[in-house]
């Protein structure tokens, strides 16, 4: 079991790198990743559950504890980020493809990557979990939602089906992870820290599956999303510290803010993307690219907040 540890432990540590390796090899023979397409709705929901297994009464505890940092927290992510990825759309003039996968990522809730961003950006911790939490158990409303209003210009949107989907994948998965904790929190207690293994398992096996069915479309289009994706996570990281400190909450919290802002359930919007526009697959190459970028992006700024803190404790 320790062994297994160790393993998690290095995978969650590395994940970006698995992203980046598994994303060029995919590339490199298609053919032996499309077999996943099918499955992503089964892995995003494998995922979500472990999600549902760490969590605990206590972190909806802290929800209460602090309703007015959390409350502005999922405001700005899901405002910001959709109206970015709806201004980045039109001001790229992006094919509508690509524009509905640039607008699916930033209507999706927070990624629980952000968590450990923030724990180790020395932020706070417990709101960035919180808000993650908040926001994903939000996501069946708000993201479809949000996506019909910014996206059904380029492409039809179905709330209801979209709404049904995430259901599935994300919130149903979510509750039982949390009652089975709940019913057995012993023996959920001994395997959590194997957790990590399972998403980075899942989040790369869905990264292959997208970029093995858009080999084409990711030659010829690849650097524009990129570019695209690139000002999507910093604007966001970015406007999620202003909004924070606009509303003068503690450098801690800043940091939280604007890490839980910037980074996306890239998952979730890779799954609907395949799923409801599945004849246009290149919708799901955006939050693919936001996975391997955002995971490069959030360490970076995390290290620099951390000594930061450091320069500032031995002042």
């Amino acid at each position: 079991m320790k062994m297994l540890e160790r393993i998690s432990a290095f995978a969650g540590n590395t994940f970006a790198l698995w992203v980046i390796l598994f994303a060029i090899i995919s590339f490199l023979f298609p053919g032996a990743f499309t077999w996943i397409s099918p499955h992503v709705g089964i892995l995003l929901g494998i995922i979500m559950f472990g999600m549902g297994l760490t969590l605990t009464p206590k972190d909806f505890k802290d929800v209460l504890k602090t309703p007015k940092s959390v409350l502005i927290t999922v405001i700005a992510q899901y405002i910001i980020m959709s109206l970015i990825a709806y201004g980045l759309a039109v001001a790229f003039q992006l094919p509508p493809e690509i524009a509905v996968g640039v607008i699916l990522v930033g209507c999706s809730p927070g990624g629980t990557a952000s968590n450990v961003i923030t724990y180790l950006a020395k932020g706070n911790t417990a709101l960035s979990v919180s808000a993650t939490t908040v926001s994903t158990l939000l996501a069946p409303v708000l993201t479809p939602a949000l996506t019909l209003l910014l996206a059904n210009q380029w492409m039809p949107v179905s709330f209801k089906d979209m709404f049904i989907e995430i259901l599935q994948v994300v919130l149903i998965p979510i509750i039982l992870g949390f009652v089975i904790r709940l019913l057995f929190n012993k023996q959920v207690e001994k395997s959590i820290s194997v957790l990590p293994l399972v998403s980075v398992v899942g989040i790369v096996a869905v990264a292959t599956a997208v970029v093995s069915v858009n080999k084409d479309a990711v030659a010829t289009s690849g650097l524009l999303i990129f570019g695209v994706v690139i000002l999507h996570n910093l604007l966001g990281l970015l406007l999620g510290f202003v909004i924070a400190r606009l509303f003068k909450l503690s450098f801690s919290d800043q940091k939280a803010v604007s890490i839980e802002v910037g980074m996306q359930n890239s998952g979730l919007a890779s799954t609907l993307a395949l799923t409801f526009f599945s004849a246009t697959p290149i919708a799901a190459v955006p939050s693919v690219i936001f996975s391997i970028w955002h995971n490069i992006s959030g360490p970076v700024l995390a290290t620099f907040w951390s000594k930061y803190d450091e320069k500032k404790e031995n002042m």
